[in-house]
C-alpha cells in the first residue's frame, strides 16, 4: 500500500500571506462572491463557493477547510444556523460571519452562535483578509507538521521547498504551486480545466500548451534519478500524482 498524502499545515507565527489556506465562502449575492473569491485567490489562497447554507453545510462537513467565511442571511438554511450545525458536529474551523446587521446585539448573536468574528457591511477588502489570515494563524500549530507528503516525496508549506528521498529539488513559484495542488489531490485525477482554474486563475482555455510545458519541467525535476514515477499522466483524462 502507497502512502497517502497528509495535509498538516500551520501558521505558528507567520499570517496567510506566507502559505495558502483552504477557505469556504457562503455567500448567496453572485456579484459580491465574485469580488471576495477573486480578491482572495489573489492573495494566494485556495477557495471554494457555496451559493446557500445547505450546501455550504455540507462543503463545511466535509472539506478540510482552515477559514469559513459565511454570510448572515443565506437560503435554505440561515447562516447562524448552518454554523450552530457545525459546532452541534464539533467542527471548530474559524469562521467569519459577514452581515448587513452591524448593531451590537447582531454581532453579540453571531459570536454566541459560534462564530469566531464578525464582519459588518459594506467592508474593505484589505481589513476582511486581515481577519481571514488572523483566523487561520489561530488554527494551525506546529510548524513541524507544515506539510504534505506522498510516498517519499515531502513538500514544506511553510518555507516552500521540497524535497524527495531528502534530496531537495529547487522550484519555481508556479512550478510549486502546481505541484501543491497536484499532491493535495493525490491519487485522483486531475483535469486539465482544474489546473487552469486553481493554479491558473484561468476559467476558460487560453488554447496555449502552457500546462504541457510546467508538466513537462516538473516531471523532469520531480522524477529524474528516481527509480519510482510520481507524476503521471492519465490519457484523455489529466495528470495524477501516485507512487507506482
Amino acid at each position: 500500500m502507497q502512502p497517502k498524502a497528509t495535509r498538516n499545515l500551520t501558521n505558528a507565527t507567520l499570517t496567510g500571506t506566507d502559505i495558502p489556506m483552504r477557505i469556504l465562502v457562503v455567500e448567496d449575492d453572485k456579484d459580491a462572491a465574485s469580488w471576495l473569491v477573486k480578491g482572495l485567490k489573489e492573495s494566494s489562497h485556495i477557495v471554494d463557493h457555496a451559493t446557500d447554507g445547505e450546501s455550504g453545510f455540507e462543503l463545511a462537513s466535509d472539506g478540510n477547510y482552515d477559514v469559513l467565511v459565511v454570510d448572515r442571511m443565506l437560503p435554505k438554511l440561515d447562516g447562524l444556523e448552518l454554523i450552530r450545525r457545525l459546532r452541534a458536529k464539533e467542527n471548530a474551523v474559524p469562521i467569519l460571519i459577514l452581515s448587513a446587521l452591524s448593531d451590537v446585539d447582531e454581532r453579540v448573536k453571531g459570536l454566541r452562535s459560534g462564530g469566531d468574528d464578525y464582519l459588518a457591511k459594506p467592508y474593505a477588502f484589505a481589513e476582511l483578509l486581515a481577519r481571514v489570515e488572523g483566523l487561520g494563524a489561530r488554527k494551525l500549530l506546529d510548524p513541524k507538521d507544515a506539510k504534505l507528503r506522498v510516498f517519499d516525496l515531502e513538500l514544506d508549506l511553510l518555507t516552500r521547498t521540497v524535497a524527495r528521498g531528502g534530496t531537495p529539488i529547487i522550484l519555481q513559484p508556479r512550478e510549486f504551486k502546481l505541484l501543491e495542488y497536484l499532491v493535495r489531490n493525490a491519487g485522483h485525477i486531475v483535469t486539465r480545466t482544474m489546473l487552469l482554474e486553481n493554479v491558473w486563475d484561468y476559467h476558460f482555455d487560453p488554447q496555449t500548451n502552457v500546462i504541457d510545458v510546467h508538466i513537462s519541467r516538473l516531471r523532469g525535476k520531480l522524477d529524474k534519478g528516481f527509480a519510482t514515477p510520481l507524476l503521471q499522466t492519465v490519457r484523455g483524462a489529466g495528470y495524477m500524482i501516485r507512487a507506482h
